[in-house]
């Protein structure tokens, strides 16, 4: 198992819904703005679905979800921006003109390494992370090409890494001990998710938060021994783009 890679100066994290990205990479993140990188979210569907409230105003929810995603990057300490595709939640496709929105965003934030749910993950559940990651792959390589979507977000762009996490074999582990607080930190600005994600349903209970901060940071343990780190979020890497 690899342990780490160089910090990147600019990231973009890919991702299905909001709160995606702190469930699955985001140490990562946070490790990275601490040490300079741009950090940067793409999330492609509306999270118009994430409630168990059949009265629920799905469309507050969706603005409530934007403004929860903002407030997550700002906890893990991303300097980039929030985009939003916002499709309709459960209902993302990987056509041609999702993809070419995605490798527009990549080309106007020009990272240096996108992270991305892994596509080929076995016995998934849920669609949207599946075609997530496809977009994100897609993305990858429309971005690169000077001739695919020609003029969409300016110029063809390659980046040097594309990480892959919730992966069947991953084979990288980055070492993010210390960075467990803003990773919780961050997931916790997700309040419309307690109850459905967190098990959280009483945010006054202090033994519930406690409860899902030791979750957060058993992942994070059992991640870290594959790479020997107190802490770690593993990946598979993808470097020959």
């Amino acid at each position: 198992m690899r342990l780490g890679i160089e910090t990147p100066q600019r990231a973009l994290a890919i991702v299905a819904h909001p709160d995606d990205a702190e469930f699955q990479c985001g140490a990562t993140l946070a490790r990275w703005a601490a040490e300079g990188c741009e950090v940067h979210h793409l999330v492609c569907t509306d999270g118009s679905k994430g409630t168990w409230d059949v009265e629920a105003d799905t469309a507050a929810l969706v603005a409530l979800r934007q403004d929860e995603q903002r407030a997550a990057a700002r906890a893990l300490g991303a300097t980039g921006e929030c985009w939003f595709l916002g499709y309709v939640d459960g209902e993302l496709e990987a056509g041609l003109e999702q993809r070419r929105r995605v490798a527009e965003v990549i080309r106007r934030v020009r990272p240096d390494v996108v992270l991305g749910h892994d596509p080929w993950k076995r016995y998934r559940l849920h669609p949207d992370h599946r075609v997530a990651g496809f977009l994100a792959v897609d993305g990858v390589v429309a971005a690169r090409d000077p001739h695919f979507f020609p003029g969409a977000g300016g110029d063809h762009h390659r980046p040097s890494v594309l990480l892959l996490f919730e992966a069947d074999e991953p084979d990288l582990v980055v070492d993010v001990t210390g960075f467990a607080d803003r990773k919780v930190a961050a997931l916790l600005e997700h309040v419309s998710q307690f109850v459905t994600t967190h098990e959280i349903t009483d945010p006054s209970d202090e033994a519930q938060v406690a409860r899902f901060r030791r979750v957060i940071e058993d992942r994070l343990s059992e991640h870290g021994r594959a790479g020997g780190v107190r802490h770690g979020e593993r990946f598979k890497l993808l470097d020959r783009l």
